[in-house]
């Protein structure tokens, strides 16, 4: 398959998708997160894959984040509707029938912790960090953060988090319970390779079955999501998103003046 932003490689059953963005940190724009959703459900949909891994390329990132500069001019309409399709593509990951797991191999902020949280299993590299910084730009996570984070780490943790935007290493993110493991950089591939083998050598039925299952138990969370989508549109017009945003793009703490 030919991608703008992915490389994809079928290794024996397993479909491999690297997000590859190396120098803008692998960051999400649209036409990623499309290009993300189109590779996964080729791979979903081919007879010959039986697990899919998602990685970034690079030593730095995983994804950091989303492309601001692509959203920052958005009104209330376009925030939604950029939400709302984020949650189509990593709903259709959750959803998958074929287990997939991020190997996560740095930077994993913003978008790039929410697509590492909709995958069904988190394997961290030693360097791998994690983050909801929205907060920072006076807006909320629009791809299920607000959700997926409180499934995996507990109320709590995941409100301290989401309300300062802290950032947290692998090792923290495994005492969370945000990843399952964590291995140094070199090991990441192989670990997660050998992880996904041993999935898949079982039966492609039962394995289907229990995914189903497992979402089946959080069903009931589509009003949470819905709440995220109309929230994360009507930060678009608040001044201090624009603040928010300006302040990230000219590397300068933000002035919020609470409009």
């Amino acid at each position: 398959m030919n991608f703008t932003n992915l490389t994809t490689e079928l290794s024996g059953s397993i479909f491999i998708i690297k997000i590859n963005r190396p120098k803008q940190l692998n960051a999400l724009t649209r036409s990623t997160i499309e290009e993300i959703g189109k590779s996964v459900s080729y791979a979903i949909n081919d007879k010959e894959v039986k697990g899919i891994i998602l990685t970034g390329s690079g030593e730095k990132a995983f994804v950091a984040g989303a492309d601001i500069k692509e959203f920052s001019s958005f009104s209330r309409e376009q925030g939604q509707s950029l939400s709302a399709f984020g949650h189509m593509v990593f709903g259709q990951i959750e959803s998958s029938p074929k287990p997939i797991i991020a190997a996560v191999n740095g930077f994993a902020l913003g978008g790039g912790c929410e697509l590492a949280m909709a995958c069904h299993i988190r394997i961290a590299s030693e360097t791998a960090k994690f983050s909801q910084p929205e907060v920072q730009l006076g807006l909320i996570p629009g791809y299920g953060g607000t959700q997926r984070l409180i499934d995996l780490i507990g109320k709590s943790r995941a409100t301290e988090l989401l309300l300062t935007g802290d950032m947290i290493t692998a090792k923290q993110a495994k005492e969370y319970g945000l990843v399952n493991e964590v291995v140094t950089l070199a090991e990441l591939l192989p670990y997660t390779m050998k992880l996904m083998q041993r999935i898949v050598s079982k039966s492609s039925l039962t394995s289907k079955a229990i995914l189903k299952c497992v979402n089946a138990h959080f069903s009931s969370l589509n009003e949470g999501y819905e709440t995220e989508t109309l929230e994360f549109g009507k930060s678009f017009e608040t001044s201090d998103f624009k603040e928010g945003v300006s302040a990230f793009l000219e590397k300068r703490k933000p002035d919020f003046k609470n409009r």
